[in-house]
């Protein structure tokens, strides 16, 4: 029974970052895609666990290098990106449940402390040229709550529709 959970937990964690990873093909504008990605690693989260988020949102920096959405000039910001995705999947994962309201909490301070991790180093410690950083971080704060707000608004209905179906 156990091994049946396993597959089950590993094939909707492939199915929601192929989604997310459509999401980045389909190459719609940056204030559409940085909120859906978001929503994405948030639902993601909530309906697979944090480890499941944080290995999408570890993977959906380089896709978004390699589809270009991200200007190769902003190559060395990834792995910043990549730990910044990581931590508002953690902190949601872990503030979701805790209290009433947790979930509101950790898509905020998730949205807060992911724009912190990447804001610092690639403002202080990359010599990237202004432009960049600015295409860069702008959005950041912004997708992270508009994408977290707009998946707590999907998170009961999607748990529902996957517990009638198993």
């Amino acid at each position: 029974m156990r091994a049946a959970h396993s597959i089950r937990l590993l094939a909707r964690v492939a199915l929601l970052l192929g989604v997310t990873l459509v999401v980045q093909v389909l190459r719609l504008p940056t204030p559409v895609t940085g909120p859906l990605v978001n929503l994405m690693l948030i639902l993601s989260t909530a309906l697979v666990g944090a480890a499941g988020g944080v290995v999408i949102g570890l993977l959906t920096p380089w896709a978004a290098l390699f589809l270009g959405i991200l200007p190769p000039a902003l190559a060395p910001a990834v792995p910043f990106i990549m730990a910044g995705n990581a931590l508002y999947c953690l902190l949601f994962g872990l503030l979701n449940t805790r209290f009433k309201g947790g979930d509101l909490v950790g898509v905020g301070v998730g949205s807060i402390l992911k724009f912190v991790l990447i804001a610092a180093p690639v403002s202080y410690l990359l010599q990237l040229p202004a432009p960049m950083v600015e295409i860069l971080l702008a959005p950041q704060l912004i997708n992270a709550l508009i994408g977290g707000v707009a998946a707590l608004l999907l998170i009961r209905p999607l748990r529902q529709a996957l517990s009638n179906r198993g």
